[in-house]
């Protein structure tokens, strides 16, 4: 919990507070004891939550209310404000809800209400939902879709099938705070094994599905068995790009995709000195963070002449790379890798660079192999319709595999966890026949105590307007194609990233 969300100077809620006291748009910040609360008034009634974020605790009365919700400033969780029900990743938890008392034309806030399970739809009719529904991938989409099926009130036969170790987990940590030894090992499993057995989610984990037949409507397993499905959500995820030949299969050559993969970098990390980071992307540089953390030598080699220049544009990258020049960082930028025997690596100019270990951050491709086999329509991802509904009527896919109508008239395929976790809770209301509901990608990167914030999805763009100063951490940063506003970053300005997305979603 951040330091302001314990703020005593808040007013102690089980004191009093005023009507007119309590905004009639937003929210207002207290306090019961040392635990954070908002009030808020939604439809003529003062309704009390917990004002801490249940993803990261994010101050929620420094976010953006829209009607009856509350949206996180930190990754724009939204909250229904009357119920305190999780309604968008990343938060996977509703909030608590407080009793509310009103005395002599004061309201006051003394107790929490017993715990519930707030309804998502209620009175949705079920008679028609599927009696089976299988979910192909453990990650960010085949979570949100499991957890949300049975939020919306889907009482069938449910099978999430991972290949992962691990049940599902928060995998941004894994090149962030889990990476630098800031996040404790409990902190990563996005629900208790108590949770998948409570919601009646059968987890098989360790498990592959080597094929489809969408004619039978049934997935076949390693070893033979076969689920039988109404309904089949893809969501097989990405697997990170390796450069050719066998110099770059070495034990000592690590990518960082799963928690496995970073429980091998962290062993390894006892012995090592020196680590070289191949890629300047947003994983090869979050890992180059992380190993500066641990007292590393770090050194970083990408293509691009500034990082992520062709991702954020030069203000950001030089502002991303002058951020990592300060802790130490040695960049190779302009170069690409051309072979390692173990302990030297060698750029495309000749030059080598003496290490102990090698991190690969040159990207994913996504795994597309099931559905290939399966016949579904493949094109440079999975191609789906609004409702993630691939070629095949009763096949949905999710996350790094789709590839679906953006905002504009052109696919794309989005790799981003909250991105992937709203697109696995849409999958499951329309598995359901409710309405699809879509909104800008939105995602973070941590470079140390340095967060860009980023809503949208620029393939490309005619111009960048830079509000403020990158140089000073303090901006907003929009990317207009044509007229058209296609995404912002902004660096220190949560309040303005939320208002974008508002703005990019039309509303």
């Amino acid at each position: 919990m951040s330091q302001s969300d314990t703020d005593v100077s808040r007013p102690d809620l089980s004191l009093g507070v005023t009507v007119e006291e309590i905004p009639e748009h937003g929210v207002m910040a207290g306090r019961v004891g040392d635990q954070p609360v908002i009030l808020a008034r939604v439809d003529g009634e003062i309704v009390a939550l917990d004002g801490a974020c249940t993803h990261y605790s994010g101050p929620l009365h420094e976010g953006l209310r829209v009607g009856g919700t509350i949206n996180c400033p930190l990754h724009h969780a939204c909250f229904d404000l009357r119920t305190g029900a999780a309604l968008k990743a990343p938060a996977l938890a509703p909030l608590d809800r407080w009793k509310v008392e009103i005395e002599d034309e004061r309201i006051f806030v003394r107790e929490k209400l017993p715990k519930s399970a707030p309804s998502l739809a209620p009175g949705r009719d079920a008679s028609g939902d599927p009696e089976a529904i299988v979910i192909v991938g453990g990650g960010a989409a085949g979570f949100a879709a499991a957890q949300r099926l049975r939020d919306l009130g889907f009482a069938g036969d449910l099978t999430l099938v991972s290949a992962d170790r691990d049940a599902p987990y928060d995998r941004p940590n894994v090149s962030k705070d889990y990476l630098s030894g800031d996040a404790d090992p409990s902190w990563m499993p996005l629900k208790s094994e108590g949770f998948y057995r409570k919601r009646a989610i059968a987890l098989r984990l360790d498990t592959r599905v080597e094929a489809i037949d969408t004619a039978e409507r049934r997935v076949t397993l390693q070893g033979g068995e076969t689920l039988g499905y109404d309904r089949l959500l893809l969501a097989t995820g990405a697997e990170p790009n390796r450069p050719p030949g066998p110099d770059f299969a070495r034990d000592n050559v690590h990518v960082l995709r799963s928690l496995a993969d970073a429980d091998r970098l962290i062993a390894a990390l006892g012995s090592a000195r020196r680590a070289v980071v191949v890629g300047s992307s947003f994983i090869g540089l979050e890992a180059a963070a992380a190993l500066r953390i641990r007292g590393l030598e770090v050194n970083v080699v990408g293509p691009d002449a500034t990082p992520l220049e062709a991702k954020l544009g030069p203000e950001l990258g030089a502002m991303i790379k002058a951020v990592h020049d300060e802790r130490g960082v040695v960049f190779h930028l302009g170069r690409k890798v051309q072979g390692f025997d173990g302990a030297r690596l060698t750029l495309d100019d000749g030059s080598t660079i003496e290490t102990d270990l090698v991190v690969l951050g040159i990207g994913v491709r996504p795994r597309l192999e099931l559905a290939q086999a399966a016949g579904l329509i493949v094109d440079r991802g999975v191609v789906v319709d609004e409702a993630l509904r691939t070629s095949d009527p009763h096949v949905f896919a999710a996350g790094d595999i789709a590839r679906y109508p953006g905002f504009g008239d052109e696919l794309v395929r989005v790799e981003h966890w909250v991105a992937a976790e709203r697109q696995g809770q849409t999958a499951a209301a329309a598995m359901l026949g409710l309405p699809p509901e879509h909104e800008p990608p939105y995602f973070w990167s941590a470079h140390y105590d340095l967060t860009i914030r980023y809503v949208g999805h620029a393939e490309r763009w005619d111009r960048i307007e830079v509000i403020g100063s990158t140089a000073d951490h303090d901006a907003e940063v929009r990317y207009i194609d044509g007229e058209r506003l296609v995404a912002v970053a902004t660096v220190n300005r949560d309040m303005a990233a939320l208002q974008a997305a508002q703005v990019l979603a039309g509303d």
